[in-house]
């Protein structure tokens, strides 16, 4: 009994560990994020009217890329030019008529290319919006240097003194007419220097976020010449993070042997310059959540990696290539082919890009965790039940009632050992009577009863505990996957990888008041709660005092510590205890053994009487 009990205080402190984490960083978090994005929101809205002066010429201070390209043997230091210049107040309509641009037209994206450096720095997702009303913006993932939130990919090259010049960030391209790039249509871009080299690139899309920069060069001079491509993503500030230890947003990349590497804002910051180790396969860019940008060098073509931060002017987080050279002899053309991933990270199209384009590993641009082999499961079976039915949150319910049958027998064991406690509850009452306050002697006997009876005073547990790593696997795939993000279930929950809505302690918006967030308790994580109280009070009363009192208030701790979770965990939670009660319901009953819950409940409120002076 000792060990029982050593046990339940370590479940409870635990508990204990997570309410605080919830209560002290989690909450005090989510308050920090709407008071940004409200402000985020004001300032978007003042940026609406250009600012004066700002109708096509650009602004006196506005940042743009005026170092010099690196020279090939200069492997990736100073690669490729800097940013320079403070952030701007600039909108984005002043910004974008600052250069002449070709426009992006796909099923998925909407944006432009600007012609000078032929740098992607515009561009919006269709299909995704900031809020749930579909009236609200639609997401914007790349935007112009001369912006507060610039962000923006290139491809260039880098020479020398016998290549001349070539393509780089100011070098302003050439396009016949005002083309558009649709996924029909690819857009032809010329440049050629005072070296006789002759740069002609094709930038074709795909109906999804996958861009084809093909580069082919024409060397019509009368020696051979040497460039090295290059490749990079700047991004001219440090976004609003989650802040939660499941999810990684920062910059990342994929490098032969080394696998996968995530590094985190403050770690870059720190430390400058990381280098991995040169590869000749493999993906680097940044991670936001939802969203994501990611270069893919040419294939069988070795490149050195690099992710830096920068202060020099502006600051700066970049992750770039520089790939070895190419030599391109007289009279000859050499080609080559690389990718711009940026877009939505929806699991089946990433999936898919890494299939069809060999790309090592890309799945792991949405981070599963160390426990994938759980995760990636979970959103399968998920992906599967929504395409049957429609609906993630009836997704949500059919996976919990496929995951009851899974550990049915598992279960079943459990409540059977559960039953078996009823049945020696009254030999456990006489024990107690017996040693009274001898609680070592009592715990003797308590041991060699439940030895003799073969039953587990730790059985009502397993129900609780068997959901814990399936718990932290949807609430994973809920947090992470984009396929879950404004995912509706019915009535009041439109999203369900947020919090429910609701608040009991303003009557469910009765009463015209806004609770702090602790004190968000909604409707779902009062049933969870009460469903969880339930199935506790089916099983038999701890002797011990302490588990005795950990049970009493675990459904209440756990009911404000979900009230913050997504509400298709909340939902899984309450939905599992449900189908757990009719389960242990009808077991108990097989036993033949009485189902005592309205016992138990009226036990509860009964007030015990004071010990015989």
């Amino acid at each position: 009994m000792e060990q029982n009990k050593n046990y339940f205080i370590a479940i409870g402190l635990s508990v204990l560990i997570l309410i605080a984490w919830q209560f002290l960083y989690v909450n005090p978090k989510i308050e920090r994020e709407r008071a940004a994005q409200e402000a985020f929101q004001q300032q978007q809205a003042q940026q609406q009217t250009p600012l004066a002066g700002q109708s096509g010429e650009p602004a006196a201070n506005a940042p743009t890329a005026t170092s010099d390209l690196p020279q090939a043997e200069t492997a990736t230091t100073g690669l490729p030019g800097s940013v320079s210049g403070d952030a701007t107040s600039v909108s984005r309509e002043a910004s974008l008529g600052q250069s002449e641009r070709i426009s992006i037209d796909t099923p998925a994206l909407t944006g432009s290319i600007n012609l000078k450096g032929a740098r992607f720095d515009d561009l919006k997702l269709k299909n995704y919006h900031e809020t749930v009303n579909p009236s609200s913006p639609i997401i914007e993932l790349l935007s112009p240097a001369s912006m507060q939130e610039g962000y923006f990919a290139e491809f260039g090259f880098a020479g020398n003194d016998i290549s001349g010049d070539v393509p780089g960030p100011n070098t302003v391209w050439t396009v016949d007419g005002t083309p558009t790039l649709t996924p029909s249509s690819p857009v032809v871009l010329a440049w050629t220097n005072d070296k006789g080299l002759t740069f002609q690139r094709t930038v074709s899309v795909d109906e999804h976020f996958m861009f084809e920069i093909a580069d082919a060069v024409t060397n019509n001079s009368e020696s051979a010449v040497s460039i090295s491509p290059y490749g990079r993503i700047t991004r001219l500030y440090k976004p609003q993070l989650t802040g939660i230890f499941v999810l990684h947003e920062g910059l990342l990349g994929v490098f032969g042997e080394d696998g996968l590497q995530e590094i985190d804002y403050d770690d870059v910051e720190d430390d400058r310059t990381i280098t991995p180790a040169k590869a000749s396969n493999g993906w680097m860019g940044i991670t936001d959540k939802y969203w994501a940008t990611a270069l893919i060098p040419a294939p069988d073509q070795p490149f050195q990696a690099r992710f830096s931060y920068f202060d020099d002017g502006r600051p700066r987080y970049q992750t770039d290539f520089l790939s070895d050279a190419i030599t391109v002899q007289a009279g000859q053309t050499q080609t080559l082919e690389t990718h711009l991933f940026a877009g939505a990270k929806q699991v089946p199209i990433i999936n898919a890009y890494g299939e069809a384009f060999n790309i090592d590993r890309f799945d792991l641009m949405i981070d599963w965790g160390w426990f994938h082999f759980i995760t990636k499961p979970m959103f399968y079976v998920l992906d599967f039940f929504y395409r049957i039915l429609g609906n993630f949150g009836l997704a949500i319910l059919a996976t919990t009632v496929l995951l009851k049958l899974f550990f049915f027998p598992l279960a079943n064991k459990s409540y059977k050992s559960m039953a078996n406690m009823k049945k020696v509850q009254p030999k456990m009452e006489e024990i107690k009577q017996k040693h009274g306050e001898d609680r070592q002697a009592m715990q003797k006997a308590m041991m060699e009863l439940y030895k003799k009876e073969k039953v587990n005073p730790v059985a009502g547990c397993w129900p609780v505990l068997l959901q814990i790593p399936v718990f932290f696997a949807l609430y994973k795939v809920l947090y992470v996957t984009i396929e879950m993000r404004h995912a509706p279930f019915f009535g009041w929950i439109q999203d369900l990888s947020a919090p429910d809505p609701t608040s009991m302690f303003n009557l469910f918006g009765l009463i015209p008041f806004d609770p702090p967030t602790f004190l968000m308790i909604g409707v779902w994580p009062l049933l969870m709660g009460i469903t969880m109280f339930l199935q506790m009070r089916m099983n038999p009363t701890p002797p011990d005092p302490t588990q005795a009192m950990i049970f009493n208030w675990m459904p209440v701790i756990f009911t404000f510590m979900l009230a913050t979770f997504p509400a298709g965990l909340v939902i899984y939670w309450a939905w599992n205890n449900f189908l757990s009660i009719l389960q242990q319901g009808v077991i108990m009953k097989r036993q033949g053994v009485k189902i005592e819950l309205w016992d138990n409940l009226v036990n509860l409120i009964k007030k015990k009487p004071k010990a015989a002076e």
